[in-house]
């Protein structure tokens, strides 16, 4: 007789927890920090006390950007975007990812999550070697600009990951059309390489991860900040480097503040080009460069060069400059694959300790015992 009584106030306290659980909150609710990057200036994670959701916030994910900020509210337990929220609402965790940028796939590797990848751009210049060995299971989607939407509506993607050049993707008004929900993902505008590295946080906290993420991390300064103590206290002389090849008509220089620069700087290296301290890399004429060349001790990231006959074949102009008559020239493509996939741009990104090391076995080799990871010295 009292087992019904019993069953409806049961069902009125699950109708009672579940209206509670999706009641919708204020964005000024979302207040409390989750996580504030040491090293990267370009994301932040916040909380709100009452909620397991959390906010993905992305400030200026493209060059020239100013006040520009996008944000990802991935929804945990069955609640809903707070009032006001504009940005985009990834329901759950993301277990279908469309990486637009190698990078991204191999933070997701590092995370040990990379199946989690159902599509990319260009997956015959992915060096990750899931990706290689399972391309009929993987849709290319194209370049931005050029993209299939038909295939990337049937991988039934719950996130795209993306970037932005010079402004927004142009792939975003289609999938706001579609439905689909994107986050930006800035890590190569971030000056620092530790800050490159530590969108690995970011990428994490998508796919629910975060502890993992941030364990995974942490461990990266420590290895990359006893390497660069290392170089203050023992080297001595810092030889003077030259980067790059000509693009089309011009050769790009990087900025005195960027990454490349940084990490020469921490490796015990002297950047040849200090006009340059915006947040771009700028263009110099051929003598200009040939000038620059003839003053450096080393020459690195010489671009499609992979042996130094076809560096001279490629520039005769530059034979006779002394870091190539004494053959200190290096390229950062011991990782490239036939097609040109490049692993010193994926995994790279998020190894700043390895590429460092490199780079001091280039520029003061009695120091490092470990064979070159990414790099290699063109013979």
């Amino acid at each position: 007789m009292n087992r019904f009584p019993q069953f409806l106030f049961f069902v009125i306290i699950v109708i009672l927890f579940s209206g509670c659980t999706n009641k919708s909150s204020s964005l000024e609710e979302y207040n409390r920090v989750i996580y504030k990057p040491a090293y990267a200036s370009g994301f932040e994670i916040i909380g709100s006390e009452n909620s397991q959701s959390t906010i993905l916030k992305v400030r200026n994910p493209w060059q020239g950007a100013e006040n520009v900020e996008t944000m990802l509210f991935i929804a945990r337990n069955g609640e809903s975007a707070p009032d006001g929220f504009r940005g985009e609402i990834l329901h759950g965790d993301a277990s279908k990812i469309i990486c637009m940028s190698s990078t991204h796939i191999a933070m997701l590797e590092t995370l040990n999550e990379v199946e989690r990848v159902v599509g990319v751009s260009g997956i015959d210049f992915v060096s990750n070697s899931h990706i290689s060995t399972n391309k009929s299971k993987i849709g290319d989607v194209g370049y931005d600009g050029n993209i299939n939407y038909e295939l990337l509506v049937s991988l039934d993607p719950d996130l795209i990951l993306l970037f932005g050049v010079n402004g927004a993707s142009g792939m975003e008004p289609k999938l706001k059309e579609l439905n689909i929900p994107f986050a930006y993902i800035g890590e190569y505008l971030e000056e620092s390489p530790l800050g490159k590295a530590e969108w690995l946080v970011a990428i994490s906290e998508i796919i629910d991860r975060r502890n993992t993420g941030e364990e995974l991390f942490s461990s990266i300064p420590i290895r990359y900040n006893e390497l660069k103590e290392k170089i203050a206290n023992t080297a001595s002389a810092n030889p003077k480097v030259m980067i790059n090849t000509p693009y089309g008509d011009s050769w790009f220089m990087a900025s005195s503040e960027s990454y490349l620069a940084q990490l020469i700087s921490d490796a015990g290296g002297d950047y040849v080009y200090k006009k340059n301290s915006s947040n771009r890399s700028l263009p110099i004429d051929m003598e200009e460069a040939y000038l620059l060349t003839s003053q450096a001790d080393v020459w690195i990231n010489v671009g499609a060069a992979t042996t130094l006959h076809k560096l001279k074949s490629m520039y005769p102009k530059f034979t006779d400059t002394r870091c190539v008559q004494n053959g200190a020239v290096y390229n950062s493509t011991k990782r490239m694959n036939a097609s040109g996939g490049n692993d010193y741009w994926e995994s790279g990104v998020i190894s700043p300790d390895i590429v460092l090391r490199d780079l001091i076995k280039i520029f003061h080799p009695d120091l490092i015992a470990e064979d070159f990871y990414y790099y290699q010295k063109l013979l």
